[in-house]
């Protein structure tokens, strides 16, 4: 097809045979296309490559400068996609979707929009140029330069970055960059500044074999983003170390390190990960936003029966308060929530943390570091000779840690942890099997929280939903339920990134101790008795409590099965 092409552009008088078998070896060594050779050679522009690739296929060219696109047909196509495949949706016609590609001899990438799209697409060609400046004009990208319109420059020319880490020396040098026009220095204030825009709470950069991928974690779902040159890596890598202040030279071992940046005009600590793969190192960056902490009980989205146990149970002189769930549930932020309400003059507070998330004001805040030997169970030691009227201890990872978090709560303090278990019952067979006494922790537990992270349907496009019977039957919900309910559905538009939700909210679980719980505790019995036991004391389960916000309308069923399931007790 390229022998095709190329012998196209000599009888249109575009190249002669001499530039041609240039460009051939141009490609064949850079593993480019044959037209992007081309034009990285300065033989021919843009829009002729273009014009001549539409011309050779039997497409029409369209030129995007200053054609607006009707906003109903870019929102047939998602952001997500259009920036994955460097394609834009140009018109609707009888049906078919006009969607506007830069290579019409890329078969792979139209079978795999008229699979995501589930509809007819007819193919338009335009300079790849033109198509990004369109996906940047009709997605609602901010204005002036782009992570996109960057990486996209990198690919086209022939910049070489280095692999910088292999310098072996530290950072002063880089730090002496001009940091306005350093190619890799905006392109990663951009990739921040981006996230930020798309609330991200984390930035991905993952090497492989062949290329670099970039993703942002929206809403607790994986979205891919720009996937820039894999020999960028190198500078890209060392960039984020030294904002770190991590040692660019160190490739063998996990880094860990922190940034401060100001992005978007909030002020962001990051959490930066560095971890050794096969293909590089992979970095992952958990943007932490202020913002974030600074809710209250109410606004986690509690039920009213729950809250108002939970508000009691944080309000008591003594015990243990564990909050459970997987890695990105909302622990932390529940925690510091409660931290938030007792935190008074008159109350002294102090968290042993790994690491230190966010900065709490008015409350000692210690971070593990295990090089010097300061783990939980010194920490808490050492804490309980602080006179503290209030405990959190990030995480009861083991026996020690659980026992002193145990021996804290019996001499009179309000001690607050977490534990990665599914249910909140499983909390208390998990306390016994790292080795706690039974008798402890039935004495000492007040109460557990599990909580999972759904998606809010989004407020600009949701609109009336209704299930079908199938749907409902699974979900476990009678037609009497289903009468009442107000069952919604994000459309999908430029303010929800076209995913029909905007924001997350909890789904939570509150177990109490009560004496008939407290008494299976005791006896050490299984997860599902001391379950039963709850359930039959009033105990909302996680999916119950999901389904309750999908009936109101907050979140879907879909999203509701996603993090939960329909327990079946005996």
């Amino acid at each position: 097809m390229a022998d095709r092409f190329g012998d196209f552009l000599i009888k249109k008088g575009i190249i002669g045979p001499e530039q041609l078998q240039e460009a051939e070896t141009v490609a064949k060594s850079r593993r480019k296309k044959l037209q992007d050779a081309i034009v990285e050679l300065g033989y021919a522009n843009g829009e002729q490559i273009a014009k001549a690739l539409a011309k050779l296929h039997g497409y029409e060219y369209y030129d995007l400068n200053n054609v607006p696109i009707p906003p109903a047909v870019v929102e047939l196509v998602p952001e997500s996609v259009a920036r994955e495949n460097a394609v834009i949706p140009f018109s609707e016609e009888n049906g078919a979707l006009k969607v506007l590609v830069s290579d019409p001899n890329d078969f792979e990438t139209f079978d795999k929009l008229q699979f995501i799209l589930n509809r007819k697409i007819d193919i338009g060609v335009s300079t790849k140029e033109s198509i990004l400046e369109a996906i940047n004009r009709n997605y609602g990208q901010t204005d002036g330069e782009s992570a996109d319109s960057m990486l996209q420059e990198f690919t086209d020319t022939a910049i070489d970055f280095t692999e910088t880490e292999d310098d072996g020396g530290g950072g002063d040098d880089d730090e002496a960059v001009d940091e306005t026009s350093a190619p890799i220095v905006r392109l990663v204030q951009l990739m921040i500044t981006e996230a930020v825009q798309l609330r991200a709470s984390d930035i991905h950069v993952e090497p492989f074999e062949d290329r670099v991928r970039i993703r942002y974690r929206i809403d607790g779902v994986l979205v891919e983003r720009d996937s820039p040159p894999r020999r960028l890596l190198g500078a890209l890598l060392s960039r984020i170390k030294i904002l770190a202040k991590m040692d660019i030279a160190e490739r063998r071992r996990c880094q860990d390190g922190r940034i401060k940046i100001t992005a978007g005009g909030k002020e962001l600590d990051l959490r930066v990960s560095m971890l050794p793969t096969s293909h590089g190192q992979s970095c992952v960056m958990r943007l932490l936003d202020k913002d974030n902490i600074k809710i209250g009980v109410r606004q986690l989205g509690l039920s009213e029966k729950d809250f108002r146990t939970f508000r009691n149970l944080i309000r008591r002189p003594n015990g243990i308060l564990l909050v459970t769930g997987p890695t990105g549930s909302g622990k932390t932020t529940t925690l510091y929530a409660a931290l938030n309400e007792l935190n008074r003059p008159d109350r002294k507070i102090i968290t042993a943390e790994d690491p230190v998330e966010y900065y709490l004001p008015g409350v000692n805040q210690v971070e593990v570091k295990h090089s010097i030997g300061l783990d939980f169970a010194l920490i808490i030691r050492a804490m309980l000779r602080q006179a503290p009227n209030v405990i959190l201890v990030g995480e009861m990872r083991d026996h020690e840690t659980a026992s002193m978090g145990i021996q804290a709560s019996l001499t009179g303090h309000l001690v607050f942890s977490t534990l990665h278990t599914n249910d909140a019952p499983g909390a208390i067979t998990r306390m016994i099997n790292i080795g706690v006494p039974a008798y402890l922790v039935a004495g000492s537990v007040i109460g557990v929280m599990a909580q999972r992270l759904v998606r809010v349907v989004c407020s600009k496009c949701k609109q009336p939903f209704t299930p079908t019977d199938a749907q409902l039957e699974v979900a476990g919900i009678t037609p009497e339920q289903a009468a009442s309910a107000t069952f919604m559905k994000g459309a999908g538009c430029s303010h929800c990134g076209k995913s029909g939700y905007r924001g997350r909210i909890g789904i939570y679980e509150l177990m109490t101790m009560t004496s008939k719980v407290r008494e299976l505790s005791f006896a050490g019995a299984s997860t599902q008795e001391i379950r039963k036991a709850a359930v039959q004391n009033g105990m909302t389960t996680l999916y119950e409590d999901g389904i309750h916000k999908a009936l109101q309308g907050i979140t879907t069923l879909d999203e509701v099965f996603r993090v939960s399931k329909k327990e079946v007790v005996d």
